[in-house]
């Protein structure tokens, strides 16, 4: 199951967002065929992912994490838009080792110019690091707690909670916040035995009174296709895509996120510029 819950609690001084990915954290991991601590870290990433996607105001808004690796440990990318459509894979490392290495996030609310930050990974654990990366690069006051527990191939939970600090919070905001971190177990575990809603119920129930605002349903989708790779094509031009299919007999176009490869040949050079 697949779930975002997001509300205000302390008085609306504080942005709470309860998350449950494990339905697309196993998708993810699937079609990328990872192994259980890769797949952990890129659940994890998806899962902040999905956090800042529903923080998006426009219909047209994105956004995009991207991670190198230190010392060719290899890298990873997640993107979404505002309708929680994600996308993300991991390569060059079976462990899923971060730390040491760096971190870029473009927001693109699609009003003005995209906001981009940045940050270098101070810990493998994906939680410790987003709360760097508000920290350093939107100086906004931010908890999170995300985590994905496998069973070999198999995801039995992912999820996560955050929660931050919204402009002019007060002490009694912030002491609130920091006892609630503090009383947060295992998150995975949690969402594994409660959901996000129980979740919400065990932590928040005082806070939230049992309202949510808001209530979507993220998932794993790509946006390629032959299409958008054909219309890529057509800007290349016919003569230089005609050289590629001499050297290599085809043309062939690979999809990190969703691990798809498009092929094209004479014929189908031909009909693009028919």
């Amino acid at each position: 199951m697949n779930r975002l819950y997001k509300t205000l609690i302390c008085n609306k001084q504080v942005s709470l967002t309860v998350t449950e990915t494990t339905g697309l954290v196993q998708r993810a991991r699937d079609i990328h065929g990872l192994a259980p601590a890769a797949a952990k870290t890129l659940g994890e990433l998806l899962t902040c992912g999905v956090y800042m996607s529903g923080c998006l105001k426009s219909e047209k808004g994105a956004i995009s994490i991207t991670i190198k690796g230190a010392s060719g440990a290899g890298s990873a990318s997640v993107s979404g838009d505002i309708s929680l459509h994600m996308r993300g894979y991991i390569d060059g490392s079976a462990e899923g080792r971060l730390a040491g290495g760096f971190m870029t996030v473009i927001k693109d609310d699609g009003f003005f110019r995209p906001f981009t930050g940045a940050c270098e990974l101070i810990s493998d654990d994906v939680s410790q690091n987003f709360e760097h990366y508000f920290e350093l690069s939107e100086q906004i006051p931010t908890k999170v707690r995300v985590g994905a527990l496998f069973d070999g191939e198999k995801c039995l939970a992912a999820g996560g909670i955050v929660m931050q600090l919204l402009p002019g919070a007060d002490d009694a905001a912030r002491e609130t916040v920091l006892k609630k971190t503090e009383e947060i177990g295992d998150v995975a575990e949690d969402i594994r035995l409660l959901g996000a809603e129980g979740v919400l119920k065990k932590y928040f129930a005082k806070e939230t009174g049992g309202e949510h605002v808001y209530i979507t349903e993220p998932g794993y989708k790509c946006n390629c296709s032959r299409e958008k790779i054909s219309a890529i094509l057509l800007t290349m031009g016919k003569s230089e895509l005609e050289d590629i299919i001499k050297e290599q007999g085809e043309i062939s176009v690979h999809c990190h996120y969703c691990n798809t490869d498009y092929k094209f040949g004479q014929d189908d050079i031909d009909k693009l510029f028919k």
